[in-house]
């Protein structure tokens, strides 16, 4: 397990590394610069902040120089925003998108696996048919429309659902579900498939002839083993919902990471950009290296051996 563990992280720091790098030469590859929107600006003016920012080196020396800031846990200052860092503006930001993340990811597994199992018991018939057309519709719509839907529909004829905002508990509600609408039809879909394969199996009917009761088969061994390919998604899951917070921060005016990310790609935001993208980058590797741990400590038919990996 430790060999596992440590393979597994050696990789995670390899990517980071690569995303990186991508990250900062594609970045500086695309035409213009951050002080093109200030307008005619004084030349000495405009040197002046290349040479703050560093701009004015070469490309592979800032390339070492931001890597060296980067270990020491310093993502530089904001081009844009002179109140703030960009460790500033992560550590406000950040918690917002957790919490909207966290509550969508939550929702949407739980719902997602109860949909899926109960569908899967009542095959073919009307609760299969009707989940199965709610899981349908949260696929082909994206999250972005539903928002819009829910500020039109919802939030105004309801008074009480703000429509915009992060404070209270009911600005979270709309946001959350929106969010939490497709990765919940699609994990609904996985647990309907897999456990429509598990309840064929043959120790299953070796449980029901022994006089179990449905409801202790069903939870004891059907949904332990047919949860197995939802877990190995969870952590593609949980990225999907932070990468699609962006829409949805910006849709419902939520003072999150992902707005300050569009926010900084939009004012070529050099050091912004690059401090949301290593901070997102970090999370979700982390998150994927310990779902392949989890996912090896829930499954003990998984061999770590090379004969059996």
């Amino acid at each position: 397990m430790a060999k596992f563990i440590g393979k597994r992280v050696a990789m995670g720091f390899a990517t980071l590394f690569i995303i990186i790098t991508v990250t900062f030469f594609l970045m500086h590859a695309v035409p213009g610069n951050p002080f093109a929107k200030e307008g005619k600006m004084p030349e000495t003016v405009y040197n002046n902040l290349q040479a703050k920012y560093g701009l004015d080196k070469p490309k592979s020396e800032q390339y070492v120089i931001y890597l060296k800031n980067l270990l020491k846990g310093d993502f530089g200052e904001s081009m844009k925003s002179n109140a703030e860092t960009v460790n500033d503006m992560i550590k406000r930001g950040a918690p917002v998108s957790a919490k909207l993340g966290g509550q969508a990811f939550i929702l949407s597994m739980f719902f997602g696996v109860l949909l899926g199992a109960v569908a899967a018991l009542y095959q073919n018939k009307a609760p299969d048919y009707f989940m199965m057309i709610v899981a349908l519709i949260g696929i082909s719509v994206p999250s972005f429309v539903m928002a819009s839907l829910f500020i039109q529909f919802i939030a105004k004829g309801s008074g009480f659902l703000p429509t915009s905002g992060w404070g209270t508990f009911a600005h979270t509600i709309l946001p959350t579900i929106a969010l939490s609408l497709m990765p919940m039809a699609s994990t609904a879909r996985l647990m309907r498939s897999s456990m429509l394969e598990v309840l064929g199996q043959d120790y299953i009917k070796t449980a029901q002839s022994k006089g179990l009761k449905k409801l202790k088969v069903i939870m004891n061994h059907a949904i332990r083993n047919a949860i197995l390919p939802v877990v190995s998604q969870m952590g593609t899951t949980l990225s999907n919902l932070l990468v699609g917070s962006f829409v949805i921060e910006k849709i419902f005016g939520i003072a999150g990471l992902g707005t300050f990310f569009v926010t900084s790609i939009s004012n070529r935001d050099y050091t912004l950009i690059m401090g949301t993208t290593v901070f997102y980058a970090v999370v979700l590797v982390a998150i994927l290296v310990i779902v392949d741990i989890l996912y090896v400590v829930i499954d003990p038919r998984i061999k770590l051996t090379k004969e059996g990996k």
